[in-house]
């Protein structure tokens, strides 16, 4: 089952790819979105079939063998597995569907679920892998894969811009991650998961020298993993490819935010745990990156005008509060948080792509409004997707002896990563605490500024554009329909699976380095955190959606008049804090500075101009003069000759002569 799910999106990328002209566009759109779906199936009887606490490993062939170096390409099956299976495939089941309709008038469509399934293969490889190496296969196969699909459209510029973007900063990180994994395998001999969670304990007593100094080896190996993390989840000083992403179809970035790419980071920092928890100051890191940005996402959020960049945003910042919870240790609140993403995330892509599909491809929330009754059940979906994504439950309300939260799945999830960082205590605990429950601000406001602006108050569209708007057909409105169940009721349905169980062991690691009291007291009820810590990221989360209504619904000129008032916070944030104008000039106009100098100084004047003047210069001069010596008559030759014997009479003069009679 495992074997099939791993492999049949591969066939089917193959198929698609290579022989769409034999079988036709339709039988490979077919196909394709056919075989993710069997996988979505066998994914969730997975899911709910295995034992919890139960890990195997299977074997499907000798990979790599060198020297100490052993790598079996096997598939890693526990719960951590099974849970990325279904978010993974029921997403890109469900995005395959929706794209036969919002790519119904592309010319490649074979090669667009080709690339679709390709991505779905790759992130499976990742998160199936048994060893580091593997892990990494599937872990450079997604960068891959982003790269052909945010570059799909290759005939606009601005794509092939964002897709080289998106891979090179991904390599950034993916140094980290490489030393990382060659750390853990030159100090424990192998890279097979097991065997280097074996090794924690020696890990954090070891030393490694790096960089001239001592450092703790699982402190280091931890910090380097997390270095490759932050780049594929868009966290801050990596995350400026992650809006630019935005070029390619909107279903890719369903795909890329929901269920692929952005969440191996989060995965990754999962799967290590072991590891991560011998080193403390690595986990207070990802805490606090995590927390840090969730803040700038939601304030970049605030002012975005495309309608695909703000939830893009809203993706990075979602991904914040998963890395906090991870650096409290909470590795299963994270995971959580991810699965429960996944749906609502999903659903607001599409909803949005509905919306581009039906404004012509046009971006702008600015150049929209009063869709409401046009897109009817794209405006229900997108609500529901937004009620789950601000966290919207009742507090204090809880169901079944489990004591689950009531309310939408990001409110359930949200709530617990929360509570998570505020039971870590500390300065760094407080601090996530308090920049999530300020980022609820944020997601609250900038979710329903997207909702009241395309859908509510007189239309800003073009009227043509207006008058022929409609809803997409059931091709499209069947996933969003699906998506939208999932983001009501994902959290209440599965809060005991991922939280509400006995068993501290979910990850191969304690949840929390706390007794098993304290644990089952924060993480089941929640009494040992205040009541007013549980309520106040929730009245965070009421105070930026009534903000939201004040600025978008009962004032609406009350946001140009804020922006005329403030112009530097507006530019500051429009801008996106500036990373990329920074970026550009600390690292980009440096690069191509020496490029250039390389390129006209090296290549041209040096390199070229030798060569050129040996062929151009000297060489037609000596080949002249050769010619000059070639005159044809006889005089010349012999004085050639005279002159000849006469250099050779005169040096074996000096010379000959000297060295005979020795």
């Amino acid at each position: 089952m495992y074997t099939a799910i791993l492999l049949l999106p591969l066939l089917g990328a193959v198929i698609a790819g290579f022989f769409h002209r034999i079988i036709g566009e339709w039988a490979s759109m077919v196909l394709t979105t056919g075989i993710l779906i069997f996988c979505g199936l066998l994914s969730w009887i997975a899911f709910f079939t295995l034992d919890p606490a139960a890990t195997s490993s299977i074997v499907l062939f000798d990979w790599i063998v060198s020297g100490d170096l052993q790598a079996a390409w096997s598939i890693r099956a526990d719960r951590l597995t099974t849970v990325m299976l279904i978010v993974v495939t029921s997403v890109s089941a469900l995005v395959h569907l929706y794209s036969i309709g919002y790519m119904e008038e592309d010319d490649a469509k074979p090669r667009f679920f080709a690339y679709l399934s390709f991505f779905t293969f790759a992130m499976l490889a990742l998160v199936t892998g048994d060893n580091l190496l593997q892990i990494f296969f599937g872990w450079e196969g997604v960068g891959v894969a982003s790269y052909l699909l945010i570059g799909f459209w290759y005939k606009k510029n601005s794509a092939n811009e964002a897709a080289m973007k998106a891979f090179i900063v991904n390599r950034v990180g993916d140094f980290g991650f490489l030393l990382g994994m060659f750390a853990l395998f030159a100090l424990t001999g192998s890279i097979m998961l097991d065997d280097v969670f074996a090794a924690g304990p020696e890990l954090a007593e070891r030393s490694i020298h790096f960089l001239g100094m001592e450092a703790n080896a699982a402190e280091l190996v931890a910090i380097l993993l997390f270095i490759g993390a932050m780049g594929k989840s868009a966290q801050l000083f990596l995350h400026t490819w992650l809006p630019d992403a935005m070029e390619g179809p909107t279903p890719v970035s369903a795909l890329i935010h929901a269920a692929t790419m952005v969440t191996a980071g989060v995965f990754l920092v999962c799967r290590m745990s072991p590891i991560f928890e011998y080193a403390p100051t690595a986990l207070t890191i990802v805490m606090v990156v995590g927390a840090s940005t969730a803040l700038f996402a939601g304030s970049v959020g605030l002012v975005q005008q495309d309608i695909k960049r703000v939830i893009a945003y809203s993706t990075c910042s979602q991904l914040g509060y998963m890395f906090a919870a991870a650096g409290a240790g909470a590795y299963e609140a994270a995971m959580f948080h991810l699965f429960t993403h996944a749906f609502f995330k999903a659903l607001l892509f599409l909803g949005a792509g509905s919306v581009i599909h039906a404004m012509h491809h046009e971006q702008n929330m600015f150049k929209m409004g009063g869709l409401k009754d046009k897109l009817p059940w794209t405006y229900l979906t997108m609500v529901i997707g937004t009620l789950a994504i601000t966290g919207v439950g009742i507090p204090f309300l809880y169901l079944t002896s489990f004591e689950v939260p009531v309310g939408f799945a990001g409110f359930v999830s949200k709530e617990v990563v929360i509570w998570t960082t505020f039971a870590a205590g500390g300065n760094a605990g407080m601090y996530a605490y308090f920049l999530l429950s300020f980022g609820a601000v944020m997601t609250a406001f900038y979710s329903w500024r997207l909702i009241f602006l395309t859908f509510h108050g007189q239309t800003r569209a073009d009227k043509h554009t207006y008058d022929h708007a409609h809803e997409p057909g059931l091709v499209m409105l069947i996933p969003l329909f699906l998506l939208a169940i999932g983001a009501v009721i994902a959290g209440m349905d599965f809060y005991s699976d991922f939280i509400g169980h006995h068993e501290h062991e979910f990850w191969g690691s304690s949840i929390l380095n706390l007794p098993r009291e304290q644990g089952d007291s924060m993480l089941l009820s929640g009494k040992a955190i205040h009541e007013l810590a549980k309520f106040f990221p929730f009245s965070c989360m009421m105070l930026g959606a009534f903000l939201s209504w004040i600025f978008y619904v009962r004032y609406p000129t009350l946001p140009s008049k804020m922006a005329t008032r403030h112009e530097g916070l507006y530019k500051f944030l429009l801008n996106k804090w500036y990373f990329d104008e920074v970026y550009t000039f600390i690292f980009v106009r440096p690069a191509m500075w020496i490029g250039r100098m390389l390129w006209k100084g090296g290549d041209g004047r040096t390199i070229d101009g030798i060569i050129n003047g040996l062929a151009m210069g000297l060489v037609p001069r000596l080949t002249r003069f050769a010619g000059r010596m070639q005159s044809g008559y006889l005089f010349h030759y012999a004085f050639v000759m005279l002159i000849g014997i006469s250099l050779l009479i005169t040096w074996f003069a000096i010379s000959g002569g000297a060295g005979g009679a020795e």
